[in-house]
C-alpha cells in the first residue's frame, strides 16, 4: 500500500505536476469565491480561451513554454479589460462582450494553430492541458501569478467584497466599483492563466467554479470558502495525479472530475444541498 501512494511522486514530471495543481489550487479558489458569488462563470470561460490568442501568437513565432505562458497572461488581461471598457463605452450588456471577445480571440488562435503542421496535437494539448509537461519554468511563472492575485486580493479584499454582493451601496460609499470590476476581470484572467497549463482551456471554468462552488455548500464566510475551497482543489489535484498515473487517463479531465464529484457529494449530504442524511432521519423519526 505505501509503495502505492508513493510510486507516482518519484518522477519529477509527478513532482512538477502536483506543485503546479497546488499553485492553481490556490489561486482558483481565491478568484472562484468571487467568481460564485458574482456569477462571472462565463467570464471565466470566455478568458480562458482567450488567453489561447496570445499562446499561439507566441507558439507559431518559435517561442518556449514560457513565451507561451506570458502570451496567454497577455491576451486574458487584454479581454478582460476590454470586456469593462465595452460595456461601458459602447454600452453592450456584458455577456455581449464577453461573447464577442470570446468568439474574435478564440478563432484567431486556431486560425494560427492551424498553420502547425502538428495541428491536431498542438490544439490538443491546448485545449485540454498537459499537466504532466509542465516545465520548471512555467512552475515559477505560475508561483509568480499566484502570489501576484494574493497580494493583489488582500489588499482590495474590502473593496471586492463589498462591490460582489451590494455594488449599489458600495458605489453609494465611494468605492469606484467600475475599476474594482474591471480590477476582478484581470484577477480572474490570471487565475484562468495559472489554470491554463493544467486542465487547458477548456476545463479552466471547472478549476475556477467547482471548488469554490463545494465550498460555498458548506460555509458561508469568504475567507472560509477560499480555504475549503483550496482544499478541494488540492485533493482533487492528488486524486486525478493518481487516476492519470495509475489508469492511463489524461490528467486534466481527470483533475476536473474528481472537483465535480466533489460538489456532487456536498450538494447531496450539505444542509444547503440536498441534505440526504437529515432528510432521511426525518422521514425515519416521522
Amino acid at each position: 500500500m505505501a509503495e502505492w501512494l508513493s510510486d507516482p511522486w518519484q518522477y519529477e514530471f509527478m513532482q512538477r505536476a502536483l506543485w503546479a495543481g497546488l499553485l492553481v489550487s490556490i489561486a482558483g479558489a481565491v478568484v472562484g469565491a468571487f467568481v460564485v458569488v458574482k456569477g462571472l462563470a462565463f467570464m471565466s470561460d470566455a478568458v480562458a480561451h482567450s488567453s489561447l490568442a496570445g499562446a499561439a501568437v507566441a507558439f507559431v513565432t518559435g517561442g518556449g513554454s514560457l513565451a507561451i505562458n506570458i502570451g496567454a497572461v497577455i491576451a486574458a488581461v487584454m479581454t478582460a479589460v476590454s470586456v469593462s471598457t465595452l460595456s461601458r463605452t459602447a454600452r453592450l450588456r456584458e455577456d455581449t462582450a464577453i461573447g464577442l471577445l470570446f468568439a474574435a480571440f478564440f478563432g484567431f488562435a486556431i486560425l494560427l494553430i492551424s498553420r502547425s503542421r502538428s495541428f491536431a496535437l498542438d490544439l490538443n494539448s491546448f485545449i485540454v492541458g498537459n499537466i504532466l509537461g509542465v516545465t520548471t519554468e512555467d512552475l515559477w511563472l505560475m508561483g509568480a501569478l499566484t502570489v501576484i492575485v494574493l497580494a493583489l486580493t488582500l489588499f482590495f479584499y474590502r473593496e471586492l467584497l463589498f462591490t460582489s454582493y451590494d455594488p449599489v451601496m458600495a458605489a453609494a460609499s465611494g468605492v469606484p466599483v467600475t475599476l474594482v470590476h474591471m480590477g476582478l476581470l484581470t484577477l480572474v484572467a490570471l487565475a484562468a492563466v495559472i489554470a491554463f497549463r493544467l486542465v487547458g482551456v477548456v476545463l479552466v471554468m471547472a478549476m475556477l467554479v467547482a471548488p469554490a462552488a463545494t465550498a460555498g455548500l458548506l460555509v458561508r464566510r469568504m475567507p472560509m470558502i477560499m480555504l475549503i475551497g483550496t482544499g478541494v482543489g488540492v485533493l482533487s489535484t492528488v486524486v486525478g495525479l493518481y487516476s492519470s498515473f495509475y489508469f492511463d487517463v489524461a490528467a486534466g479531465p481527470a483533475i476536473v472530475m474528481t472537483a465535480i464529484v466533489a460538489f456532487v457529494l456536498a450538494y447531496l449530504l450539505s444542509g444547503r444541498g440536498l441534505a440526504i442524511p437529515r432528510r432521511l432521519a426525518t422521514a425515519v423519526s416521522g
